[in-house]
């Protein structure tokens, strides 16, 4: 990343925790006492955080054997929460997947292979969360508007996949003839597009593989899918409940996926702030006062900070290549060439 990149980022990670810090000052200021949460809390956000992370390792691995591509589960764990560090540091996460791409070639995968994978696990978690949405509204009939606004999240996160994925393809099904004038305009001359023509037939034969995928391992794929996502709401409501079990469950549900994955939209890494404020503005009439400033942090630490930290520990400097771009545009055509042929 360039430093203007580093700079905003820095900014933002600024800007939400200073913003945290204002809240627990102000409902400091409001309650008069804050109470710290209990260790069972504790406890149960780590289970949980455990569970998720498995889930997600489990759910990329079992897609990868579906669809004929070796795998291993290690190249799954680094894969995840070296996703999860780019994701973070990145606006709006645009880092997750060329960090997760560059961890899978360095697993000796085929670069048309790795797109392949990664696109699936991202239309089994589509499928997923609109299964869950649709379940929260049977489940929960009287939530009302924060159904609805699940509902949109979930609904434009679908729209990105279907769109990515009738991109994708279109390309592949045109990869012949010379470049187009888009091409020439960004720099792609008839000896690079050649290679990335090469790239996109095999991608298109891979993608023709795709009926013939193993659909019991692809089933057990959603299945970890559907419970990787339940994990990431479960969440808040653990910690809530640890000290006050009479508070609603569905609001603490169904916020927590519309935040979750409505910041997936924020322009500023970490959300500059905003979904801070977006948590007190939604669920500060619904936790007690005295705890709210204490979930709010964990809350974060737990479903944000904390894989971001782990994901630094795992995968930081193959993350940290991926967004510099220390692969020029020249070495990445020859990558989807040498695709063809690569172990």
């Amino acid at each position: 990343m360039s430093w203007k990149r580093w700079a905003l980022t820095i900014l933002s990670f600024a800007a939400a925790i200073g913003v945290s810090v204002y809240l627990v000052m102000d409902s400091w200021s409001d309650v008069g006492s804050m109470s710290a949460l209990p260790l069972v809390g504790h406890l149960l956000a780590i289970a949980i955080m455990a569970i998720e992370v498995g889930a997600r390792v489990l759910k990329l691995y079992y897609s990868g054997i579906a669809l004929g591509i070796p795998f291993s589960i290690g190249a799954s764990f680094r894969t995840n929460l070296g996703g999860d560090f780019g994701a973070g540091i990145t606006p709006s996460r645009p880092g997750s997947e060329p960090a997760r791409f560059l961890i899978l070639s360095e697993a000796r995968m085929r670069p048309t292979a790795s797109i392949l994978l990664l696109f699936t696990e991202m239309f089994i978690e589509m499928i997923s969360m609109l299964v869950i949405a649709i379940t929260l509204a049977l489940v929960f009939p009287d939530a009302g508007r924060i159904v609805g606004g699940v509902f949109i999240v979930a609904a434009a996160y679908s729209v990105f996949v279907i769109v990515l994925g009738l991109a994708g393809f279109a390309l592949s099904r045109r990869a012949s003839g010379p470049p187009p004038r888009l091409a020439r305009a960004i720099g792609l001359n008839a000896g690079r597009w050649r290679r990335i023509q090469t790239g996109l037939r095999d991608l298109h034969d891979r993608v023709s593989t795709v009926r013939t995928a193993k659909r019991g391992l692809l089933a057990w794929a959603s299945v970890l899918s559907v419970v990787h996502i339940l994990a990431r709401l479960a969440v808040l409501p653990a910690l809530v409940m640890s000290y006050d079990r009479t508070v609603e469950v569905a609001p603490l549900l169904l916020w927590s996926l519309a935040l979750m994955y409505g910041a997936n939209a924020a322009p500023a890494p970490a959300g500059g702030g905003l979904i801070e404020f977006a948590f007190r503005s939604s669920l500060g009439g619904i936790i007690p006062a005295e705890y709210f400033a204490a979930t709010l942090i964990w809350w974060r630490f737990y479903s944000f900070y904390a894989l971001i930290l782990l994901g630094a520990l795992v995968a930081g400097r193959t993350v940290m290549r991926a967004l510099r771009g220390d692969v020029d545009d020249e070495r990445a055509a020859l990558a989807l060439e040498a695709g063809t042929s690569a172990p």
